[in-house]
């Protein structure tokens, strides 16, 4: 019996996404047809939740802030079909040099400007991308439940909150906090002993891991303890598989039943990742995997 789950999972009202989705973090090819041709694949291949965030396009060859969201937006225009088939989430509350803005105004002023970029009527799901500790949860909570009533977004999530930040917000939220997106990887452990993943089991909150392939480092073995490359390598000749692939199946194991966020350039990757639904991993693989990664045996 195999712990990966690559069934699909519930984002709150927005109904099914599938356990792999699509990130944008690289989405800065100048090419309009590339750029639509790893949309549609995404889609083909099951990935409908697409994540992006106004602050992408600061970096990966980007042409400054909201430029990857502005991409997307080209895409939805030219082909507008494509928007149906997708859950779109974007994020917002990082605003440079700032660095964080969740006030009011700066929030609403960060969703309003998505929607304008996207091209899109309501973002499905919108995300505090991360938390500005000086906005007190309750006006955040007020801005996003004001936001909602609007129409201009549907369902709320947090990114790289702690435990404690997300259960603050939620506190003061007229409906539930749908989706947090920790770093989760092979390669970083922490929300399975910070509480980020129990959190979820308890209060239903589907995790979002971002860097899954620990940007790509879980794929090349580059800067990573030989012993969890030697690990990850033994499975994957069981499997029949690469190292990269095993890495996505062991984010799919985790009982919070999170989805796994790649960013890849390639539409052959995106098809490639999915054969992760096929890795076979028991508890001797996982808990290999993890004494592997945190370089000690488990007590």
């Amino acid at each position: 019996m195999t712990l990966v789950d690559p069934t699909p999972r519930m984002l709150g009202s927005l109904g099914e996404v599938g356990a792999i989705a699509f990130g944008m973090w690289r989405f800065t090819d100048a090419d309009l047809d590339r750029r639509r041709a790893l949309v549609e694949s995404a889609l083909d291949h099951g990935l409908n939740l697409i994540d992006t965030a106004d602050v992408y396009g600061l970096d990966w060859n980007g042409t400054g802030f909201g430029s990857v969201e502005e991409a997307l937006g080209e895409v939805l225009r030219t082909t507008p079909g494509l928007r149906d088939r997708m859950v779109l989430a974007t994020k917002g509350g990082i605003k440079p040099p700032v660095p964080y803005d969740s006030s009011p105004e700066g929030l609403r002023a960060a969703c309003e400007d998505s929607l304008r970029r996207l091209g899109v009527d309501t973002i499905d799901l919108y995300q505090i991308h991360r938390p500005d500790m000086f906005a007190h949860p309750a006006e955040v909570a007020a801005t996003l439940a004001a936001l909602r009533t609007e129409g201009k977004i549907r369902e709320v999530g947090v990114s790289n909150h702690t435990v404690a930040q997300t259960e603050a917000l939620a506190a003061h939220l007229p409906f539930p906090i749908v989706s947090t997106q920790p770093e989760f990887s092979a390669a970083e452990l922490a929300p399975m002993r910070d509480g980020t993943m129990d959190m979820c089991m308890r209060s239903g909150v589907l995790p979002l891991a971002w860097s899954p392939l620990a940007g790509g480092r879980l794929a090349t073995g580059s800067g990573l303890p030989a012993e969890l490359v030697s690990v990850l390598d033994e499975i994957a000749a069981r499997e029949s598989t690469d190292r990269a692939t095993v890495a996505l199946a062991f984010v799919l194991a985790h009982p919070a039943r999170p989805v796994a966020i790649i960013g890849t350039q390639r539409p052959e990757r995106i098809a490639e990742a999915t054969a992760a639904a096929s890795v076979r991993l028991d508890r001797s693989d996982v808990y290999a995997i993890v004494q592997a990664s945190e370089g000690r045996p488990l007590p």
